[in-house]
């Protein structure tokens, strides 16, 4: 089971000015070649005027928690891997989505490129959120019988996943003849029923659920992108990020697994 083990650790590493640059690059990057959508976004706002009033505090806010979540302790070897998994999964998800009308963005790609570094950026905000509700946990289940905390874990975690996939297959319905909504649907299926722990599943689905709250809450009411049920956002979208921070998670245990068993083969 992952551990805060770490947390005597400083808060700034060496690793933490690497990862917090290649985060300004990547924005660089996409804000330099997508300059006319950053151009038309900054039109809205009058410079002449009160400008402060214009100024998109929602997105500036959930800029700088996930600036300060990811330079947390960073490390690397263990990064790294969490982006690569976050670029897979959020083009897999980001093709399911747009490809099957589930959602779309107002430039009408299916799906935009520009989007996907998001995906690996959030999900180191999340490993980070993750891992500091584990330790608290740690913290505060001394004080409970071993035996009743599994036990309240376990439940807690059928009932948080079962009310998802319900959710799920109410709001997917318009796309069952769609084959990538039901390889969707199996992988959902398959990493419920099977899972390696049911503590760090349930927080990680929390704390993707979390922050997956404030970034489908800007996206959806600035018409970034918005849902066939024009919700803004739908409570299904929110708590999918959650999901998707599971799957990226045990994506990145097969990944680590593989990688080790190649390894001492070799």
């Amino acid at each position: 089971m992952p551990r805060m083990d770490n947390q005597r650790q400083p808060f700034w590493t060496r690793d933490s000015s690497i990862l917090l640059g290649g985060f300004f690059v990547t924005i660089f990057l996409i804000v330099y070649i997508w300059w006319p959508l950053a151009e038309e976004y900054l039109a809205y706002v009058d410079w002449n005027g009160a400008w402060w009033r214009y100024i998109d505090w929602l997105l500036l806010g959930v800029f700088f928690f996930m600036s300060i979540t990811i330079v947390a302790r960073a490390n690397l070897k263990t990064d790294l891997l969490i982006v690569f998994v976050g670029i897979c999964g959020g083009l897999a998800i980001e093709s399911w989505g747009t490809q099957t009308n589930l959602w779309h963005y107002y430039t009408a790609e299916r799906p935009p490129l520009w989007i996907i570094p998001a995906w690996p950026i959030a999900s180191l905000s999340i490993d980070r959120i993750t891992r500091f509700l584990n330790w608290m946990i740690d913290q505060t289940a001394k004080r409970i019988k071993p035996t009743d905390y599994r036990s309240l874990t376990t439940a807690l975690y059928w009932l948080t996943f079962a009310t998802f996939l319900t959710l799920m297959l109410v709001f997917v319905s318009p796309t069952f003849d769609k084959s990538y909504t039901w390889l969707s649907l199996a992988l959902c299926v398959l990493l419920i029923v099977t899972p390696t722990d049911h503590r760090f599943a349930l927080l990680t689905f929390i704390a993707g659920a979390g922050l997956g709250y404030f970034l489908e809450l800007w996206g959806t009411t600035r018409e970034c992108w918005m849902y066939y049920t024009y919700q803004t956002p739908p409570l299904f979208a929110v708590l999918a990020h959650g999901m998707a921070a599971v799957a990226f998670w045990r994506a990145g245990l097969l990944v680590k697994l593989v990688w080790e068993r190649v390894r001492s083969k070799k």
